[in-house]
């Protein structure tokens, strides 16, 4: 897959990376960090900027955020189950996988649409409770564009200042995503045990 991300970014520049980051919104399993860090490499030979492609990043991320976003207002959560359910293992999209981000969006509220932006996978999924919610559109929006403003920037740069290196970026950010998926499972786990003794006290 990454093969053909670079090769589509190479032939459609910023529209190429708009596209990408839309569609890796709505199909997790497509890495931003291989589509980002790419780019952010392609603005060291070529005509690409990293302001350009910041702003069709930002653009892409939006327009999935939202697109999701409206999913979620329209199916509710019960649709949602039975959609992952059925067809989700063909996006790689389980009904945990809902779950945990409608966990994490109850428990923080609008906050979490900001910081599961660094979370992969539950980056893109997080805009799913959030329509669920029904969510103020303008706080989505606000906190949509800040945290993938800031989550694109560094792995844009990371990938500028890396060079012919930048895939070295995209082996740390699978030993990254690893360590928060251990925190995210000590988390939910400390939360289970300390439910269940106040529960049984």
């Amino acid at each position: 897959m990454e093969t053909w991300l670079i090769d589509f970014i190479n032939h459609f520049g910023y529209a190429g990376v708009l596209f990408l980051i839309a569609i890796e919104n709505l199909f997790p399993p497509i890495p931003s960090e291989v589509i980002l860090t790419f780019s952010g490499y392609m603005t060291t030979y070529s005509e690409l900027s990293i302001a350009g492609v910041m702003a069709a990043a930002a653009a892409g991320s939006i327009a999935g955020a939202f697109l999701l976003y409206g999913i979620g207002t329209y199916a509710g959560a019960e649709r949602m189950y039975v959609f992952a359910d059925r067809w989700g293992r063909y996006l790689r999209l389980t009904k945990n996988d809902i779950q945990r981000a409608e966990a994490w969006f109850n428990k923080y509220g609008a906050w979490t649409v900001f910081l599961c932006r660094f979370v992969p996978l539950v980056r893109s999924l997080i805009s799913l409770p959030a329509g669920m919610a029904r969510m103020n559109i303008w706080s989505f929006f606000v906190f949509t564009l800040c945290g993938t403003m800031v989550w694109n920037f560094v792995l844009i740069k990371l990938g500028a200042a890396l060079g012919a290196s930048w895939h070295q970026v995209v082996l740390f950010m699978d030993a990254y995503a690893k360590f928060l998926y251990v925190l995210l499972f000590l988390g939910m786990l400390l939360f289970l045990l300390h439910w269940l003794r106040k529960k049984y006290q």
